[in-house]
């Protein structure tokens, strides 16, 4: 009788774990926080170069990852800080206009942030500082009727790679977050 028992629960531990999905967790998210904000398409920027009126202006990170500025040309902007790229403005000018120009980059807007799946109005919303999951629902209606509401997906760009994670209602959402609020079961 043992036998029997410790192997029907040896089945169903197996069988258990084989409905599990393979998903990161939240723990795959947990350090994205502390690192400093990375632009990407679609970030709009103010960038100010000191004493160069026709140089400051707002720009826009384009499907490239370049912004575009009169005189050195299209500049890389896609994964870097805002202090990497005030950095890279600067040694651009320097190579052959000013001698020691000083550039601010400040973020006018972020890139959207997507919602889809259970949500009343599922699309692209502009991102707010601050967002949690939790709020990006709000922005897009609430949840439907059928919505799982412990947990929603969210997907990301890390370090160059897409990562996936179930997450809570109350984790941190980044600009360029894709919300898959799920369907429940019952």
């Amino acid at each position: 009788m043992f036998v029997r028992t410790f192997f029907a629960l040896l089945v169903l531990a197996v069988a258990i774990s084989g409905c599990a999905r393979n998903t990161p967790k939240s723990l795959a998210f947990a350090g994205s926080a502390d690192q400093p904000y990375l632009l990407d398409s679609g970030d709009r920027l103010r960038v100010v170069v000191f004493g160069q009126e026709s140089l400051t202006n707002s720009y826009t990170v384009d499907g490239g990852g370049n912004i575009a500025m009169p005189l050195i040309g299209a500049v890389k902007a896609r994964g870097a800080s805002v202090r990497q790229l005030e950095q890279s403005l600067a040694r651009r000018l320097r190579e052959g206009f000013y001698r020691n120009p000083n550039v601010t980059v400040d973020i006018e807007a972020y890139r959207p942030f997507f919602i889809l799946g259970e949500v009343r109005n599922p699309g692209q919303y502009p991102y707010v500082n601050g967002m949690t999951v939790q709020t990006a629902v709000a922005i897009a209606g609430g949840f439907t009727a059928q919505a799982k509401r412990s947990t929603v997906e969210v997907t990301r760009q890390l370090a160059g790679r897409v990562a996936h994670a179930r997450v809570p209602p109350l984790h941190p959402v980044r600009p360029g977050d894709t919300i898959n609020v799920e369907e429940r079961f019952f």
